[in-house]
C-alpha cells in the first residue's frame, strides 16, 4: 500500500509539473490564441482518473481474473506428491524472500509456462502449467517458481500497473489536446466537438498507445532480468540457467493473456513489443553474473 501511495504522490507531482511547463513555455497561450478553448488542468485530472482507473482495477482483480481466464486450480489440500512439493517449495522460497505465502495453482496447458499475479506481495498467486510440470525436472521447476516468487517480492505487478496508469494518463491527455487542436485550428469548428475531434482523438490514442506500449514493455523486460536473478538466488544459478535452456529446447510457449504476460516465464523473441527479453540474452546475463 505504501508503494501505491508513494507512486501516486509522485505522479500527482508530475501532473502539476506538466501543467506548470505548459504555462512556462506558453503552450497554453498558444492553444488559446488558435481558438483551442481547453482547460489543461481539468483535462490532466480527467486523464489521470481515466488512465489510472483501468490499470488499478485490473491490478486489484488480477487474481480473480487469472483464475477465471486460465482455469487455475488452486492447491488447497495437496492430492499427490507433486502438489505437496509445489506448496513446500513456494513456502520455503516465500519465507526466504520475506513475503506472505502465495496461493499456488496449476492450469491446464501443454506448453511450459508460469505466472505470478496479485495486487499485494503478501497475498499473491503463483501458477504453473501442466506442460511445465511434465517437461521440466524438479530443479528447473524450482527455478521457475523462484523467478515468479521474485516477481512478487519485487512488487512487479504493482510497479507495472502504476507505470501503465501513468502512460495511459499521457495518452488520454495528449490525444485530446491533438483532437481539440485539429478541430479548432484545422477544421475551424468554433463550438462543441465536431466529427473531426472524435476521429482524430481516436486515431491519436491508437498511435500514442502503440508507442507507449514500447515503454511499458521496456520496463517489463528490465524486471525479467531482476526476476531471473531472484530465481537464481532462491533456487541456484545453475537451475535457473537450466530452466531457461529447457525453454529454448521446446516450442515457444503459448502466449498468456495480456494482463499476465509480463509476469510469465514465456520465452518471447519479439523485441520492442515483447514483455520478455530473448532467452539467449537472459541466459547470457546469468552466466555473466549480472
Amino acid at each position: 500500500m505504501m508503494r501505491i501511495l508513494l507512486f501516486l504522490g509522485t505522479n500527482v507531482a508530475i501532473l502539476v509539473l506538466i501543467s506548470f511547463t505548459f504555462r512556462l513555455f506558453g503552450i497554453e497561450g498558444l492553444l488559446q490564441e488558435n481558438g483551442v478553448d481547453l482547460n489543461l488542468q481539468a483535462l490532466l485530472v480527467m486523464s489521470a482518473v481515466i488512465g489510472f482507473s483501468g490499470s488499478l482495477i485490473s491490478l486489484f482483480i488480477s487474481k480473480w481474473s487469472a483464475k477465471r481466464a486460465m482455469g487455475v486450480q488452486v492447491i488447497e489440500q495437496p492430492a499427490n506428491r507433486a502438489e505437496r512439493w509445489l506448496l513446500e517449495t513456494v513456502r520455503r522460497q516465500a519465507e526466504r524472500a520475506g513475503i506472505g505465502m502465495p496461493e499456488v495453482g496449476i492450469f491446464d496447458a501443454p506448453d511450459p509456462n508460469a505466472f505470478a499475479t496479485g495486487w499485494n506481495r503478501n497475498a499473491a498467486l503463483v501458477a504453473v502449467s501442466t506442460g511445465l510440470l511434465r517437461q521440466m525436472n524438479e530443479g528447473e521447476v524450482e527455478a521457475v517458481l523462484g523467478h515468479e516468487v521474485s516477481h512478487v517480492a519485487n512488487g512487479d505487478m504493482v510497479t507495472l500497473a502504476l507505470i501503465q496508469g501513468v502512460i495511459n494518463t499521457f495518452v488520454v491527455f495528449l490525444a485530446r489536446v491533438i483532437g481539440h487542436f485539429f478541430d479548432r485550428v484545422v477544421l475551424k469548428n468554433e463550438r462543441g466537438h465536431g466529427i473531426g475531434y472524435f476521429v482524430v482523438t481516436i486515431v491519436a490514442e491508437i498511435v500514442l498507445a502503440f508507442l507507449a506500449s514500447m515503454i511499458v514493455m521496456w520496463f517489463s523486460r528490465r524486471r525479467e532480468y531482476r526476476a531471473d536473478i531472484g530465481g537464481a538466488e532462491l533456487a541456484g544459478r545453475g537451475k535457473m540457467i537450466a530452466a531457461l535452456q529447457r525453454l529454448q529446447a521446446v516450442h515457444e510457449p503459448q502466449s498468456l493473456p495480456d494482463q499476465f504476460a509480463a509476469f510469465g516465464i514465456s520465452g518471447s523473441v519479439r523485441q520492442l513489443l515483447s514483455s520478455h527479453p530473448p532467452l539467449e540474452q537472459r541466459i547470457a546475463a546469468l552466466q555473466a553474473g549480472r
